[in-house]
């Protein structure tokens, strides 16, 4: 079992590496433009409370996670004018982890084909949390990012 781990968390840190390398890949197609940039899994903030999106927020802004992408942590107020570059790299930081969370979901229908149920198991555990779960942690984030951003065009 803690070899299925070790190997799962090894291949989730590789997966980031192949989900950097294929959004750059896909970046100036035309449906990465008009798909992709818009994509929203679950715009109902209950089922994000349901599926424990703020203690998962916590962890990643109390860990060494935090220090993974620079870019998007938080150390200052962010300026109304900041706001779309702050967007559109919490867009690319999602897309990276859905293009991971696809990668090692390859892992997970190999080892489903060996017939090895267990390690497939703990493949997609470790895959949820560590590529989906991100992806729809910066969903949440950019919807109220989009809220915010409504409320300043109003003024």
């Amino acid at each position: 079992m803690i070899k299925y781990l070790i190997f799962s968390i090894s291949i989730a840190f590789i997966s980031w590496i192949v989900g950097m390398i294929l959004n750059a890949l896909v970046t100036k197609t035309a449906f990465y433009q008009k798909n992709l940039l818009s994509l929203n899994f679950i715009k109902n903030e209950r089922i994000n409370g349901r599926l424990g999106l703020e203690p998962f927020k916590w962890l990643i802004m109390h860990s060494f996670f935090k220090y993974f992408n620079p870019k998007l942590s938080v150390k200052k107020r962010i300026l109304p004018g900041e706001l779309g570059a702050y967007r559109a790299q919490m867009t690319l930081a999602e897309l990276n982890h859905l293009f991971a969370f696809a990668f090692m979901l390859l892992f997970v229908a190999f080892r489903l084909f060996q017939g090895l149920y267990l390690f497939a198991l703990v493949l997609l555990f470790v895959n949820v949390l560590m590529n989906m779960y991100p992806t729809l942690l910066q969903q949440q984030n950019k919807r109220r990012i989009d809220r915010y951003m409504a409320v300043l065009q109003r003024r």
